[in-house]
């Protein structure tokens, strides 16, 4: 008897171990960040203010400590726990107007 108590408890815990790693697990798509495309920066120009800058991309993510003249837009992208496709964008001001912006942007939004 005991020893089919201690087989059956090895195989329980075995099963629940296993199960634990099963490959079918579900795995969500996460996305962190602006989505931002060509067609939001083809909308900034030179007169537009900070204020309007942020109200057309959203809040950046990061914001210069060092220069205040610099904002980063970023955007991270991960399908499924795969490969993390990512986007940034800088903005540049002077005197608290849009100056210019680099921008590595993904070929297509991967979230749509």
């Amino acid at each position: 008897m005991q020893k089919l108590l201690k087989v059956s408890s090895a195989l329980f815990l075995a099963l629940t171990l296993g199960a634990c790693a099963f490959p079918g697990v579900f795995q969500i798509d996460v996305q962190q960040g602006n989505i931002v495309d060509h067609e939001d920066l083809d909308r900034l120009v030179p007169t537009m203010t900070r204020s309007d800058v942020h109200q057309l991309l959203g809040t950046p993510i990061v914001v210069s400590s060092f220069d205040t003249n610099r904002e980063h837009y970023i955007y991270t992208f991960q399908r499924s726990g795969g490969e993390i496709k990512r986007q940034r964008i800088t903005i540049f001001y002077e005197d608290n107007r849009y100056l210019r912006h680099e921008a590595s942007l993904l070929p297509d939004t991967p979230a749509n």
